[in-house]
């Protein structure tokens, strides 16, 4: 079991260079001063994400398109790629994608007509990983010079119309694609032709709604969290941690030091001053070496390393692995132990130095010793830690641990009467260690899920993770009213009044999922178990519908109704817009509060209907493209008006088209969103009296 507990070190140790990342570009001129030049274009993808090809199906992802503007020279072809994509079926959207990762490059060849010839290339593509999906382009102008301009070969004019430009080529697949993804906007449609059958508008100038385009990512620094905001989400870390001290106290692994602890500093201390300067000294040391380890965690990865960390499928499938092992530990199938070379080493400190210096080897000792029942405690809370992003919660989140350890052991040495009083060691620790594994086991199936869904593999969809977390809890149930008994626990006599109170709060949450399984929301437990998406015996209707699915229309709408704005920015081909939609839209309060309280945008940045006349505009980092469809427009306002670029991303503005909250990713946890939604209203309505 040693080995395997390091096999499972060394794993989350080479998960932490899992990221997330994006598309880089790079382009060449292959074969200039020549009649037959090539244009050669590299796209490096980042670990984790998919660049999709040409012809992939409709309704999966957006394709890859190429648009080539050319003087002096023609198209020979189209782009042609140096290795094939893959496949892989979307359950979700019932398609089968075609994608390229890691790194794939393009050759467009080219027939010099003059002595010199420009080509310029517009990319335009989606990338998704298991987080979100991100629109990228690519934008570059190759020159080159050629020989006597080369003479038309008869033979060539029949294919001159073929390969005039390879948007031309592409857009069968297009078409093929706005076809069926008409078919997904069928809502949208009736939805217009219920507000009087309004066409989304494209004149980006009008003076009504110029300030509707403006940037507004300064206006976003108002909502970021502010000192105080920073200090309860610290305060929540501290807490969390003083609570699993207190978990871990009451284990066989620390329970039983405390009174071996405190008796020895009183006996080896002839003053009880003395004594007390050690158990304090004992109680500190406990405190740094856990501070120490959060501040190590932190160091090593970094908290936002330990962020996306904690996203990671890898890491959610190793962690999963390691809380099975520790839940079968607790049960008492096996004991899970450090090697035993480390605490002898300790032991060996403690008997070789003296005063402060051994008490504080003693502390080591402790910590090393408890290992098998503060570890699980102890990883929960620095994965806790690590999602808040701070750079100090690991370090918070171990001190309020540490704090909670060490204070009996002080306490007991300052008032060593209150010892007697205490409960003697016995079978209610074993009993304690049995409830942390079910809870260890229980937990452990909210990590399986995140892989499960980043996979596709369904084999955790909702009704099984909410039958087995009814299973669990409800054995929790029997087996705290003495029905069921594990290879440690002590014969049953009587069952106490806490642990038949607890057997009934176990049963009753069991009860409580039972609804789940036909679609119930289960808004206690939504932030554990996968989205509703998943399930295949749904028998809730909640389903929120947007009120618009044009900008500038739905602003006007909101003015006139004198509502705030909630812009949707989401895609055909986006499968976490589809689980925040099943996940957090279907809430009773969340639907209410968006159908009510707000007018929803709903703007697809994959949307291939074509606008009625191309677009010229100028990015930020000056490079121009040209807008040719509703998906091009959505994405630019995105990208320019609130310097984002992936979907889903939810922004609440008011009349004026300024930000009155914080902008809101993917993350499918209600309450979250609740207070998102909620914060937006509170603002408005300030603003508005």
């Amino acid at each position: 079991m040693r080995k395997l507990f390091l096999f499972f070190s060394v794993i989350l140790s080479v998960l932490a260079s899992y990221g997330a990342g994006n598309v880089d570009w790079s382009y060449k001129l292959i074969g200039d001063n020549t009649q037959d030049p090539s244009l050669e274009i590299t796209a490096r993808i980042e670990r984790g994400f998919h660049l999709y090809a040409f012809d992939n199906p409709a309704m999966g992802a957006n394709p890859l398109v190429m648009t080539f503007e050319v003087e002096g020279c023609k198209l020979v072809g189209k782009p042609t790629p140096n290795k094939a994509y893959s496949k892989e079926y979307n359950d979700i959207f019932g398609v089968e994608e075609h994608f390229w990762s890691g790194s794939v490059t393009f050759v467009q060849k080219l027939k010099a007509t003059a002595p010199t010839f420009t080509a310029k290339v517009e990319i335009q593509g989606q990338v998704c990983n298991d987080g979100s999906c991100v629109q990228v382009f690519g934008s570059h102008k190759f020159e080159g010079k050629s020989p006597v301009a080369a003479k038309e070969d008869p033979k060539d004019k029949g294919k001159e119309k073929e390969s005039e430009n390879v948007e031309a080529q592409q857009d069968e697949a297009a078409q093929t694609t706005e076809e069926k993804a008409e078919e997904v906007a069928e809502m949208v449609d009736s939805l217009q032709s219920s507000n009087g059958g309004l066409v989304p508008g494209v004149n980006l100038s009008d003076a009504d709604t110029s300030d509707w385009w403006a940037n507004v990512e300064a206006e976003f620094k108002v909502f970021e969290e502010n000192p105080e905001q920073q200090s309860r989400s610290l305060w929540y870390i501290f807490i969390a941690g003083f609570l699993g001290g207190l978990i871990a106290l009451v284990t066989p692994c620390v329970w039983p030091m405390i009174p071996m602890t405190v008796s020895f500093f009183l006996k080896q201390n002839k003053t009880r001053k003395k004594s007390i300067a050690a158990a304090v000294t004992y109680g500190v040391s406990i405190i740094v070496i856990y501070v120490l380890l959060g501040l190590l965690v932190t160091v090593i990865f970094g908290a936002s390393a330990l962020n996306e960390l904690a996203t990671s499928a890898g890491f959610n499938i190793a962690f999963f692995l390691l809380l099975v092992l520790f839940a079968i530990s607790f049960m008492g199938g096996f004991e899970i132990t450090l090697p035993s070379s480390w605490s002898n080493k300790m032991d060996s400190k403690v008997d070789s130095t003296t005063g402060y210096l051994s008490i504080f080897f003693m502390a080591f000792t402790l910590a090393l010793v408890s290992f098998s029942c503060t570890g699980p405690i102890i990883g929960t809370l620095l994965v806790e830690a690590a999602a808040t992003s701070n750079f100090i919660s690991p370090a918070v989140g171990m001190a309020g641990f540490s704090i909670a350890l060490a204070l009996p052991f002080t306490l007991f040495a300052i008032f060593p009467t209150i010892l007697k009083s205490v409960p003697k060691s016995g079978g209610w620790m074993n009993t304690v260690k049995v409830v942390l594994g079910f809870l260890e086991l229980a937990l452990a199936l909210k990590f399986l899920s995140v892989a499960d869904l980043a996979y596709g593999w369904r084999i955790l969809d909702r009704e099984v993770f909410i039958s087995l977390w009814i299973v669990i809890f409800g054995l929790l149930g029997v087996y705290l009213l003495g029905k069921i008994t594990f290879p440690h626990d002590s014969k049953l006599e009587k069952i106490s009044v806490p642990r038949f109170m607890l057997a009934c709060i176990s049963l009753a949450f069991a009860v409580y999922m039972i609804p789940g399984l036909w679609g119930a929301p289960l808004k206690s437990i939504s932030a554990f178990a996968p989205p509703v998406s998943t399930q295949d015996f749904n028998l809730y209707d909640g389903s929120v519908h947007a009120s618009s699915s044009d900008y500038e229309e739905g602003m006007r709408m909101a003015r006139d109704l004198r509502k705030p704005v909630m812009i949707d920015f989401s895609g055909y081909g986006c499968v976490n817009c589809r689980k925040m939609e099943a996940a957090v839209w279907t809430n009773p309060e969340v639907k209410s509060i968006i159908e009510n309280d707000y007018v929803l945008i709903t703007l697809m940045v994959d949307d291939k209907k074509p606008l009625p006349s191309p677009i010229k505009v100028t990015e930020k980092d000056g490079t121009e493209r040209t807008l040719r469809t509703y998906g091009d427009k959505w994405s630019y306002l995105e990208r320019t008006k609130f310097g984002a670029n992936a979907q889903p991303y939810y922004v609440l503005v008011d009349n004026n088209g300024k930000p009155i909250a914080k902008p809101y990713s993917y993350d499918e946890n209600v309450t979250k969103y609740l207070q998102f939604l909620r914060s937006g209203l509170e603002r408005y309505k300030s603003l508005n009296k």
